[in-house]
């Protein structure tokens, strides 16, 4: 093998190399991240059913504000 040879396959070994590692570190991100998201979407469902809840709240207490509205006597 000739010089040029021999250095254009070094170059091309430490680019497979790279390539790996970079795949690596991608992969772990990845999973990383689907934690997160699993996590996330927890936290997302425990704030909905919250939301729920405070909404149910606010309605009945509207309705009931609106009862006493109703039966308040008016003086014309």
């Amino acid at each position: 093998m000739s010089d040029t040879d021999q250095m254009l396959r070094a170059i091309i070994n430490e680019q497979s190399d790279l390539k790996q590692e970079l795949l690596k570190k991608i992969e772990e991100v990845d999973i990383k991240l689907g934690g997160v998201e699993e996590r996330l979407g927890k936290k997302i469902d425990k704030v909905e059913g919250k939301v729920l809840v405070n909404t149910k709240r606010l309605d009945k207490i509207g309705s009931q504000l609106a009862y006493l509205e109703d039966d308040t006597p008016t003086n014309i």
